[in-house]
């Protein structure tokens, strides 16, 4: 028989739920074609390896853009190789896929991801909001009348709901996360410091060294940096400080907290009340963010909880959802 599966279908990484067996799957959403020949030559984390490192014939192509396929053809490419890496189809059957989407997305982005999952090796595949599914992968009881607030901060699009009953109250969705971040810390480093770095010398500099609510007794952490200086062409090594990057981020970060404060407002008064109690969710990759959580609850004056492993709560909810929906249905 074929193994069903939950499929974080994220920005930057692609998590993948095996049902009866977890999480087996965590590779980022990156695919390395030859140019010349339209040739898959490497996916996922090797693939990721050659970011910014590829001759001129080689591309190393991200096929999701702010949590929406940007490349639907990449992405079948992609899914097809991790679902036949998993070896779950069955010898008489294919996997059903629960796949996550942004809570904004539109029929025809809707429309792309259930084909791709089809197309891959996919029998029944059904979409779910990333939102809903995270809270339940957070182990969070959202069929219970009563509110329930996530923050779902990923790489390319940061999701807030409001949910009650197994349903969404109120949401937004901004196409700005992890990856804003990253150009945000590129756009800095090159402005203030004339040094021109990589996405990915980026992102390292956002998880190691980033604090973005700093305490009195925290200590700056500091981290070297090297790229092509801007004058004179060479290459260059500089040191970042936590403040700098806290600098760097920080309007992002503060459109996020904005969102989730006009997400609140549009509440009715006994949810609004729920969440004073229960306080709010932080899930996804944004929420190791160091300070986070501090950051969020100063602005919003509500308590804020950060997930166990974040970065598993899509993959996991959408696999808890799909098992229960199979037993639902075989009653």
């Amino acid at each position: 028989m074929a193994l069903d599966i939950g499929i974080d279908l994220g920005t930057a990484n692609v998590l993948i739920y095996v049902s009866g067996k977890g999480i087996v799957l965590n590779e980022p959403s990156v695919v390395a074609i030859d140019t010349n020949t339209n040739q898959v030559l490497a996916v996922g984390s090797e693939a990721y390896q050659m970011v910014g490192k590829t001759p001129s014939n080689i591309r190393a192509i991200r096929p999701l853009k702010d949590g929406v396929i940007s490349d639907f053809d990449v992405t079948e490419e992609m899914l097809s190789y991790f679902i036949k890496k998993l070896n779950v189809r069955g010898i008489m059957s294919r996997p059903s896929i629960m796949i996550c989407t942004p809570t904004n997305t539109t029929e025809i982005e809707r429309k792309a991801i259930l084909q791709a999952a089809e197309k891959s090796g996919g029998n029944k595949v059904y979409l779910e909001v990333e939102p809903k599914v995270a809270a339940i992968g957070a182990g969070m009881d959202i069929f219970q009348p009563r509110g329930n607030m996530v923050i779902d901060i990923g790489g390319g699009t940061s999701d807030i709901a409001v949910l009650s009953l197994g349903d969404i109250v109120a949401s937004s969705s901004l196409r700005m996360a992890g990856d804003r971040m990253n150009q945000d810390i590129v756009n800095y480093v090159k402005d203030e410091h004339h040094l021109l770095i990589g996405e990915r010398s980026a992102e390292q500099v956002k998880i190691q060294i980033a604090q973005v609510f700093k305490q009195d007794g925290d200590d700056d952490k500091h981290m070297q940096v090297r790229g092509r200086d801007t004058v004179t062409g060479m290459p260059r090594s500089i040191e970042i400080d936590s403040n700098e990057v806290e600098v760097a981020i920080h309007e992002t970060l503060m459109q996020i907290v904005s969102t989730a404060h006009h997400v609140m407002e549009t509440l009715p008064p006994e949810i609004a009340s729920d969440i004073i109690d229960r306080g709010i969710t932080l899930t996804g990759g944004g929420a190791l963010l160091s300070g986070l959580d501090q950051l969020i609850s100063q602005n919003l004056k509500v308590p804020v909880v950060v997930a166990e492993h974040p970065l598993n709560n899509v993959a996991q909810g959408a696999g808890i959802l799909l098992e229960h929906m199979q037993k639902a249905g075989k009653k």
